[in-house]
């Protein structure tokens, strides 16, 4: 995998990332874990990337375990890929704040996306998990698959490689499959149009998370 620069965080301020919305991932159920289990680790690591488990704050290193309730944050130009449950990638951009609420392997759990940008990234296949991805903008419902999450072109949007995504907001669903992509305008706005993203745009997504 190759990291490479990203374009820019997006401005989504602490305040939405609290009272926002959530990104379900529907399957089967989920059980609470307990804070500083184990539920995974860290990949690869470029530049600066710390983690904070209460109020104790420390760098993450490739190799890290990463625990329930970890709070992850990358810094400008630095990039971190998380696994969780041994099936389950995360891959973050720079400028990112994930907090890993809960997760079991097989299961799920609930994730928040603070500021930033992300892949989930889950092999086709599997057996489905239910997982809730909560940030400011509306909620997404996932079956097992990969899809990007964040900033593109200025505006909040997901991208589905594959897989099926049903992306609600204002009361208003769309259904996203392989190939295709929506933005959300604003916080709790209703999803726009469904398109097929052009392979330019595809790749300024993934490269704002180091993929290329």
């Amino acid at each position: 995998m190759r990291r490479l620069q990203s374009s820019g965080p997006f401005p989504l301020s602490r305040r939405l990332f609290v009272a926002g919305g959530a990104l379900a991932l529907t399957g089967i159920g989920i059980r609470a874990t307990q804070a500083n289990t184990v539920i995974g680790k860290a990949v690869e690591i470029t530049g600066d990337v710390t983690r904070k488990q209460a109020n104790h704050r420390e760098g993450l290193k490739a190799g890290a375990s990463v625990m329930d309730r970890d709070f992850v944050s990358t810094g400008r130009d630095s990039f971190a890929s998380l696994e969780l449950g041994g099936d389950t990638m995360l891959l973050l951009g720079s400028d990112t704040e994930l907090l890993v609420d809960s997760f079991i392997a097989g299961q799920g759990g609930v994730i928040e996306l603070g500021t930033g940008q992300m892949v989930f990234d889950r092999p086709e296949g599997l057996a489905k998990i239910d997982l809730t991805m909560r940030t400011a903008f509306g909620m997404i419902g996932v079956r097992g698959t990969k899809f990007f999450a964040g900033p593109s072109r200025g505006v909040f949007a997901v991208f589905v490689e594959h897989g099926r995504v049903a992306v609600t907001g204002a009361g208003v669903t769309k259904e996203v499959g392989g190939g295709e992509g929506v933005e959300i305008a604003t916080p709790g706005a209703a999803p726009g149009e469904v398109v097929r993203w052009g392979e330019a745009r595809i790749r300024e997504a993934y490269a704002s998370v180091g993929l290329r």
